[in-house]
């Protein structure tokens, strides 16, 4: 009985005494804190530069010289031009209508018969006062004689000039009859048509030229400081201070490009846009392909050149004038910048940054100055 209760017991005992011996002989540990990994960053090293700034526009294009033929007498249409219909192309002096002439071939005649009476009368005259005048010397004619043949003289020199410009007059209106293109271009739309009787003074169509259009391009007022245009110019501007303009569109499934300069700024700024328009001309006759009236095309006008700019991705930029930028000791740090303009997916830096700086370019979200960073190539 005694067995039963201390072998147990004494076999207790020794397996504790050997768990004490292994626990007093177990190795020592000691806690260790693992140092934050640096957050891996994007950089991009920074170097000033001449940028050449640029304005962007949209604008429909428009004739030059647009203008309404208009006939001078009046008369029925007997003949057409083929070219005389919407979209017809004609050429400079080329005859687009004629009207009957009959009537004004009528009024020709009798013009040059009242000029040859005129004629005749005035030599008659002209005679009878130098004979009167040469008998008036040698006393066989009286002064009431040579005065009144002298007033008859002049009456009759009246009645020629008169005749004259008559003839002249009817000379004119028979070649009106034939209504000339007065430039080369395009037919926007007639009114008239064979066998109508058209009246002086009322149009008959309307023509444009194509050698030379136009682009209304309207700028905001900020943007006018990245041209070079002096501030208080208007109308006109001289031909050394015109800045160049390239107009792009995409037409018929190609993409076209044409060039051409800015030639006047309008004097008004529109009350609802708050927009200044300015107008670029393009000489069709350089270009490769013509430009279409009524294309809408977009505009990319040259401005001035800016020295010691940064130009980074927009993506870059914390806030509306800060960046970060990453030091010797690859440490995040809040840097202030002066912009000179937001453009597309770019941002221009003019001030707070110099040559050599390496700025972030990665989306942080959580920043924190000082806080180290492991910068990598953009």
């Amino acid at each position: 009985m005694i067995q039963k209760i201390i072998l147990p017991i004494l076999a207790l005992g020794i397996a504790m005494l050997v768990a004490l011996v292994l626990m007093a002989n177990a190795p020592s540990l000691d806690p260790n804190i693992p140092e934050p990994m640096p957050t891996v960053v994007r950089v991009t090293t920074v170097t000033p530069e001449s940028v050449n700034l640029t304005v962007i526009s949209q604008g429909s294009v428009n004739p030059n010289v647009e203008t309404q033929l208009i006939p001078e007498v009046s008369g029925q249409v007997i003949w057409m031009s083929p070219a005389l219909v919407a979209g017809g192309r004609f050429t400079q002096g080329e005859v687009l209508l004629r009207l009957d002439d009959q009537d004004l071939s009528s009024v020709l005649e009798r013009a040059a018969a009242s000029l040859s009476r005129a004629e005749a009368e005035h030599q008659h005259a002209d005679f009878e006062y130098q004979r009167l005048e040469s008998l008036g010397d040698r006393q066989l004619a009286s002064r009431s004689q040579i005065e009144n043949a002298l007033r008859t003289f002049r009456i009759a020199q009246a009645s020629l000039q008169e005749a004259s410009a008559m003839h002249d007059q009817a000379q004119r209106d028979l070649s009106r009859t034939e209504i000339q293109a007065p430039f080369s271009g395009l037919v926007r739309n007639k009114k008239v048509d064979i066998g109508q009787f058209v009246a002086r003074g009322n149009p008959i169509a309307t023509i444009y030229a194509t050698d030379i259009v136009e682009v209304r391009l309207p700028i905001a007022d900020q943007q006018l400081a990245y041209l070079q245009l002096p501030i208080d110019m208007q109308g006109l501007l001289p031909p050394g201070s015109r800045p160049n303009v390239q107009l792009t569109a995409n037409y018929a499934g190609r993409s076209l490009t044409w060039s051409g300069e800015i030639i006047r700024t309008e004097a008004e700024i529109d009350t609802k846009s708050r927009m200044v328009h300015v107008v670029a001309r393009i000489d069709n006759r350089d270009q490769n392909t013509p430009l279409s009236v009524g294309l809408f095309v977009n505009g990319e006008i040259m401005g001035r050149t800016a020295d010691n700019i940064i130009q980074l991705p927009r993506s870059a930029l914390r806030g509306n004038d800060r960046v970060l930028i990453v030091d010797q000791d690859n440490r995040l740090r809040f840097r202030t910048v002066e912009l000179l303009r937001l453009f597309q997916d770019k941002v221009l830096i003019s001030a707070g940054l110099t040559k050599g700086d390496r700025v972030c370019l990665s989306p942080i979200q959580t920043v924190i100055d000082g806080m180290p960073v492991e910068p990598i190539g953009a």
